[in-house]
C-alpha cells in the first residue's frame, strides 16, 4: 500500500503517465505465440477531416470496453487503430482552407494540391491519435493503418481489378447524384434529404393542333428546357385522347409527343407529368423505355447550357427565376402553389444535388449481396439489438449498382489505363510498364478516384495485411466484433459483410453491435462538418477521461439517441470522486496484515458483501455479453455505490472500530474493493489502474487480471442481514419525514414472528447505531402509539415518538399541522390532474409524452398521499 494517499484524486498528469506507461510496456499488443483464445476488433476508422467528436468518444468506449473485458476474461485481446482518408470530405475542408488563404485546387494543380492535403492529413492524424490517447483507448499501436497507406492501397487496386476481371466492374451512362460544388458524383446512401419550402409550377404546354393545351406540374421549372415527353397514365381518363399527339415545348418552340406510362402517378399535380431524360433517374428510365432523346441543360457547375437556348451560361437558379418570368409574361403559367419538398443535398458542403446523366465506373452489387443476406439470415452475423437485421435485409434486397468513381483529386486512383496508340483499356494491380494489347508505353490512367467507401470495405481484413498471406491474416482475420453506427449500416457494415465473403471465403465479424447517436441540443448528430461538438479533449481537461466515459454511458440508452448536456459528464465526475473517497477511506482502515482476500472465517454482513460482489459479476459479464454495455454501466453504478459504499464499506468500518482491541480486520471489503476495480476497468481505466497500483493488488497491469470469481458459496445473502439493511432504510427514512435530527438517538420497536431474525437486529445494534442513530431496539406484539412505522416483509419496524416527543425534539402540534397541510394540498393537486385525465379533449389533443406525465405524477402522488396519512394516523 502507497503510503501517501492524495484526499482529492486529479486525473491531470496521472492519465497521461499512465497512458504512456502502457504503450511503452507494449501492453495492448498481444504475445505473437499463444494459444489463448482471441479477441479481435477493428476500429471505425474516424475521417482525417478534423477533431474527433463525442460520437466518436462514444463509438471508441464501446469498444474499448469489449477490449479490456475479454482480456479480463484471459483471452489475447486486439484492437487495430487506423484512420480514414475519407476521400471527398477531406479534400472539400481542404479547399476551404486554401480559399482563405486565397488560393485554389485549381491553381495549385493536381500533384501540388494533394501534396497540401497529405500534409493535412499528418496534421489531423497527430491530433486524433492524440484524442484516442488521452481517452485511454486499448489500440495496438504497433499496428495502426490509414487507408491510403501503401498496403491497403495495394488492395484496393486487387479487388478493383479481380472485380473488373470476373465482369462486375463497369463502365457506363447512368443518372447520379452530381456535386455542383465539388464536381463529383455522390452515392444515393450519402444524399441528405432536408425539408424545404418551394412551390409548385403550373405550366401549359399547347398542342401542336392548337385544340388546347396539356399543363403539367414541375418542382424544378429550369428542367423543361429539356423535356423530351410528356407522360399521362395509359388508364388515365383525362388524358387518353391525347396519347400520341405532340405539344409546343414552352421558350424552346420544340415539338415532343404525349406519351403512356405506367410509372406516372395519376395523383400528382394534374396527372401529366414532364419527362426530363437527362435530368431524373425515374425519367431516364422512362426515356429508354420510350426511346426519347436526352438534352442536357444543366453542365457539371450547375449552369444552364447551350442547349438551354437564351439562358445559357446562368446559374440554375438565375435561370429558373429567368423563366417563370417568361412563362407569365407570355401566359403560359397556369398557377403556382407553395409545395414543401424534400431536397436531396450532399452534407459535406450542402449544395443541393443536381440529378445528372453521367458516364461513369459502377460494381454489380446483386450477386456480392446474396451471400451477406444468408450470412445474416442464418445467425453466422449476428446485429445487436437485432431489429437492425429489418433494415440491412431492406437495403439488400433492394441493392443497386454502387457508383465507385469520383472525380477528385484526393483518393485511391482507378487503375484503369487507356492505350494512346491502340486504343485498348486495361487494368492493372501494379503500374504499367506497357500496353498488353501492343506493347506501347504511351498510356493514360483514369483521372477519377474510387468512392472512400471503396476502401473501407476491405478495412476487417486489409488491415491485417490482405491479399498478402502474412501471420496476422491468419492470426487475427476473421474478427469477432465490429461497433458501429446504425447511420452507416448501408454504406460500411453491409458492404464489409460483402467483401468479406467474397475476397476472404469468411465473414468479416461474428457480431455487430449498433449503437445510438449523440446529438446536441437541437437534435442533430453531433459531426465535424456540423462543429456542434464540444472538444473531447476539453472536456477532458476538466473533469478527466474516466468521467467522460463513465458519464456518456451512464446516461446513454440502448436504444434511443441521446441529448447532450455537460451536466451528463458531472455524473461520470462524481463516481469517480466516489470511487477515489471511498477507496482512500478503506486505506485510512487498514492495519499490517491486512490483505484482499476472503477470511477464513467470514461475517455475515462479510457474507453479504461477497454476495453483492458475486451477484454484480455475473450480471455485468452477461450485460456485456448481450453487448448492453450500458445496462452494464448502470450495474455497476448501483452496485459500487449502493452496495458497497453506502452499506459494504460501512459495515467494515464499523466492524474494524468496535470489535475487540484491533477491530475486525478489512480484508474482505479490500478483496471486494479489488473485484470491484477489474469491473469498473473496461469503463474507468485510469483511476482503477491508479487505485489497483496503490493498493498493491498485484505486480501485473489490471489490463491483465481476471474478472472476479467469488467462490458459489456466497451466492446467498444472508437474510438476517438483508433485513438490517431494510430497518436500517426504514429508520433512516421515518427520521427524514419527521425532521429528526441525525444525532439525536431513537428507539426502535419490531413487530414479528422471525425469533431468529429479532435475535440477529440485537446482535447487530453497532450497525442500527452507526447506521440509523438507533439507541434501543425492542419487541413488540402489537403496534405502540404515539409512533411512526414501516411494513416490511418479515414484520413492522416502529420508530417510538413518546421520549421524542416529551424532550421536544417533535413538535406534536405543528407536526400534525404540517401533516393535514399537505395532505391538502396533495387532495388538490390530485383532484386536479383527475380532472385533466378525465377530459377528452386533453387525451385527444396532449402529447403521449405529457399525458403518460400526467399519470405517472398521479401514482407517485397517490403513494406519497397514503403515506402522510399513515403518518397523520401514528401522530393521532
Amino acid at each position: 500500500m502507497q503510503a501517501d494517499f492524495p484526499k482529492q484524486y486529479d486525473p491531470a498528469g496521472i492519465e497521461e503517465r499512465l497512458y504512456k506507461a502502457w504503450v511503452d510496456e507494449g501492453l495492448f499488443t498481444p504475445p505473437e505465440e499463444s494459444s489463448r483464445e482471441k479477441f479481435i476488433v477493428v476500429i471505425p476508422p474516424p475521417n482525417v477531416t478534423g477533431k474527433l467528436t463525442l460520437g466518436h468518444v462514444l463509438d471508441n468506449e464501446l469498444q474499448d470496453i469489449l477490449v479490456r473485458f475479454h482480456s479480463l476474461q484471459g483471452k489475447d485481446a486486439l484492437w487495430i487503430p487506423g484512420m480514414d482518408h475519407a476521400g471527398i470530405a477531406t479534400q472539400v475542408v481542404v479547399e476551404k482552407k486554401l480559399a482563405k488563404e486565397g488560393k485554389s485546387k485549381k491553381s495549385l494543380g493536381r500533384e501540388a494540391f494533394v501534396k497540401e492535403v497529405w500534409s493535412w492529413t499528418q496534421e489531423h492524424q497527430a491530433i486524433i491519435r492524440k484524442q484516442l490517447e488521452r481517452l485511454g483507448f486499448a489500440l495496438d499501436w504497433t499496428r495502426e493503418r490509414f487507408t491510403m497507406d501503401a498496403g491497403l492501397s495495394r488492395a484496393v487496386r486487387t479487388v478493383f481489378v479481380r472485380l473488373y476481371d470476373k465482369g462486375l466492374i463497369y463502365r457506363g451512362l447512368r443518372i447520379v447524384n452530381w456535386c455542383p460544388r465539388c464536381h463529383t458524383a455522390i452515392s444515393g446512401e450519402e444524399t441528405s434529404y432536408e425539408n424545404r419550402s418551394s412551390s409548385l409550377w403550373y405550366i401549359r404546354y399547347p398542342l401542336v393542333d392548337k385544340s388546347g393545351h396539356v399543363t403539367v406540374a414541375t418542382t424544378r421549372p429550369e428542367t423543361m428546357l429539356g423535356d423530351t415527353a410528356i407522360a399521362v397514365h395509359p388508364a388515365d381518363s383525362r388524358y387518353k385522347h391525347l396519347i400520341g399527339k405532340n405539344v409546343i415545348l414552352p421558350l424552346m418552340d420544340r415539338k415532343i409527343p404525349i406519351i403512356a406510362d405506367d410509372a406516372v402517378q395519376r395523383e400528382f399535380g394534374t396527372g401529366a407529368v414532364k419527362v426530363t431524360p437527362f435530368h431524373d433517374a425515374a425519367d431516364y428510365e422512362m426515356g429508354r423505355r420510350h426511346g426519347l432523346e436526352k438534352v442536357r441543360v444543366i453542365n457539371d457547375d450547375g449552369v444552364m447550357t447551350a442547349e438551354a437556348g437564351q439562358y445559357a451560361g446562368k446559374d440554375r437558379y438565375a435561370a429558373r427565376k429567368q423563366i417563370v418570368a417568361d412563362l407569365e409574361s407570355q401566359e403560359l403559367m397556369e398557377k403556382i402553389e407553395p409545395y414543401n419538398l424534400s431536397a436531396a443535398t450532399w452534407s459535406r458542403c450542402h449544395t443541393v444535388i443536381e440529378p445528372l446523366l453521367s458516364e461513369q465506373w459502377f460494381c454489380k452489387m446483386t450477386s456480392l449481396a446474396e451471400p451477406a443476406i444468408k450470412a445474416v439470415e442464418d445467425g453466422v452475423i449476428r446485429f445487436h439489438p437485432d431489429r437492425w437485421r429489418n433494415l440491412y435485409f431492406h437495403w439488400m434486397r433492394n441493392i443497386r449498382d454502387w457508383c465507385i468513381s469520383r472525380q477528385l483529386w484526393w483518393g485511391h486512383r482507378i487503375p484503369v489505363y487507356t492505350c494512346s496508340d491502340c486504343s485498348h483499356r486495361f487494368v492493372s494491380i501494379d503500374e504499367p510498364a506497357a500496353c498488353p494489347a501492343c506493347s506501347s508505353a504511351n498510356f493514360t490512367q483514369d483521372p477519377d478516384v474510387l468512392d472512400t467507401w471503396f476502401s473501407s470495405w476491405l478495412w476487417p481484413f486489409s488491415v491485417s495485411g490482405w491479399p498478402e498471406e502474412v501471420s496476422d491474416l491468419a492470426r487475427y482475420y476473421p474478427t469477432c466484433t465490429l461497433v458501429s453506427g446504425w447511420d452507416i449500416i448501408y454504406l460500411w457494415v453491409a458492404r464489409m459483410i460483402m467483401a468479406g465473403l467474397e475476397f476472404t471465403g469468411k465473414p468479416p465479424f461474428d457480431d455487430v453491435m449498433f449503437h445510438v447517436m449523440i446529438r446536441d441540443e437541437k437534435g442533430r448528430k453531433m459531426s465535424k462538418s456540423l462543429g456542434n461538438s464540444p472538444d473531447p479533449i476539453g472536456l477532458i481537461d476538466r473533469y478527466g477521461a474516466d468521467a467522460i466515459r463513465f458519464g456518456l454511458l451512464l446516461i446513454t440508452p440502448r436504444e434511443q439517441d441521446v441529448l447532450y448536456s455537460e451536466e451528463r459528464i458531472k455524473v461520470g465526475r462524481n463516481f469517480t470522486n466516489k470511487l477515489w473517497n471511498s477507496a482512500r477511506l478503506l486505506a485510512s482502515l487498514m492495519e499490517s496484515g491486512d490483505e484482499a482476500e476472503i477470511p477464513v472465517d467470514p461475517t455475515p454482513t462479510e457474507r453479504w458483501m461477497l454476495a453483492r460482489l458475486l451477484g454484480a459479476s455475473k450480471e455485468v459479464a452477461e450485460l456485456i455479453g448481450k453487448h448492453d454495455l450500458y445496462a452494464a454501466a448502470k450495474r455497476l453504478y448501483t452496485f459500487y455505490w449502493h452496495s458497497f459504499c453506502d452499506w459494504g464499506l460501512e459495515f467494515a468500518k464499523l466492524a474494524r472500530r468496535e470489535e475487540g482491541e484491533e477491530g475486525r480486520s478489512v480484508s474482505c471489503a479490500l478483496y471486494v474493493l479489488k473485484g470491484s476495480l477489474a469491473m469498473l476497468h473496461p469503463y474507468v481505466p485510469f483511476i482503477t489502474e491508479e487505485l489497483w497500483a496503490r493498493f498493491g493488488f498485484g505486480a501485473h497491469r489490471l489490463y491483465h487480471d481476471r474478472w472476479p470469481q467469488v467462490p458459489a458459496e456466497f451466492s446467498q445473502s444472508p437474510p438476517e442481514i438483508d433485513a438490517l439493511v431494510d430497518v436500517i432504510t426504514a429508520v433512516r427514512t421515518m427520521r427524514a419525514e419527521l425532521g429528526i435530527a441525525r444525532n439525536t438517538p431513537v428507539l426502535i420497536q419490531v413487530l414479528t414472528d422471525n425469533d431468529e431474525l429479532y435475535s440477529s437486529l440485537e446482535s447487530n445494534e453497532i450497525y442500527l447505531t452507526g447506521l440509523a442513530g438507533v439507541e434501543t431496539v425492542t419487541r413488540v406484539q402489537q403496534k405502540p402509539h404515539p409512533s411512526t412505522g414501516a411494513v416490511l416483509g418479515w414484520g413492522e419496524v416502529y420508530l417510538s415518538l413518546t421520549k421524542l416527543i416529551s424532550s421536544g425534539c417533535i413538535n406534536l402540534q405543528a407536526e400534525r399541522s404540517r401533516l393535514v397541510k399537505e395532505i391538502d394540498n396533495i387532495e388538490t393537486e390530485i383532484k386536479r390532474i383527475n380532472g385533466k385525465l378525465s377530459n377528452e379533449n386533453f387525451i385527444a389533443k396532449a402529447p403521449e409524452a405529457v399525458v403518460s406525465a400526467e399519470r405517472e405524477r398521479l401514482e407517485t402522488l397517490g403513494k406519497k398521499l397514503a403515506r402522510l396519512r399513515e403518518l397523520a394516523e401514528g401522530l393521532a
